[in-house]
């Protein structure tokens, strides 16, 4: 799931609206509203199983999209798709008490750090072109994670002795992650 909108868009194509990869996509996308129910009506396995889906629907439309060639729809839509999850899936399981709000409120918060970074310089015509870092690919790797393991547990209603390390090691690599996009920003300004 790359954060690196800026980058995918400059090598995309501006080929069609309307390919698989961007169907995949758009499916994946409209994915969330379900995870999300199912999380609030108790349903946490059925929302894994969809979270699951969720990721090998990544992985089918991002080889599509390598095999045929990115289209900038897709190249937009894509880490959209996949922050729109990651996020929606945080918030929900901070309302179920499963994940503490905090978290939530901090992986929201770096996200809209990031985006509405980019969007303002942007818009003062200093547009930015971010790569993934190291650390943040970590970081969205960490946060899969523990999201398929807060859905575990509150499917089950047992406490999955991964649960806290994780909550600290996505706590950790969100600030780092956050921190090292703002550096970065910082001193190419």
């Amino acid at each position: 799931m790359p954060d690196d909108v800026s980058s995918i868009r400059a090598r995309a194509a501006p080929a069609g609206v309307v390919n698989i990869a961007n169907v995949i996509t758009l499916a994946r996308l409209c994915m969330v509203p379900a995870a999300v129910w199912l999380v609030l009506r108790g349903h946490a396995i059925v929302a894994f199983a969809l979270f699951v889906v969720a990721g090998v629907s990544d992985a089918i439309d991002g080889w599509l999209a390598r095999r045929r060639g990115p289209t900038t729809v897709g190249a937009l839509l894509d880490p959209m798709a996949d922050k729109v999850l990651l996020v929606s899936m945080y918030v929900t399981l901070a309302a179920i008490q499963v994940l503490p709000d905090w978290l939530a409120i901090l992986v929201v918060f770096r996200d809209v750090v990031i985006v509405g970074g980019v969007l303002a310089l942007s818009v003062l015509g200093m547009p930015v072109v971010i790569r993934p870092l190291m650390v943040s690919k970590l970081n969205t790797v960490l946060q899969i994670v523990l999201v398929a393991v807060a859905l575990l547990h509150a499917g089950s209603g047992l406490m999955s002795p991964v649960l806290q390390p994780l909550i600290w090691l996505v706590t950790a690599s969100t600030l780092a992650s956050g921190a090292a996009y703002v550096a970065t920003v910082a001193r190419t300004r």
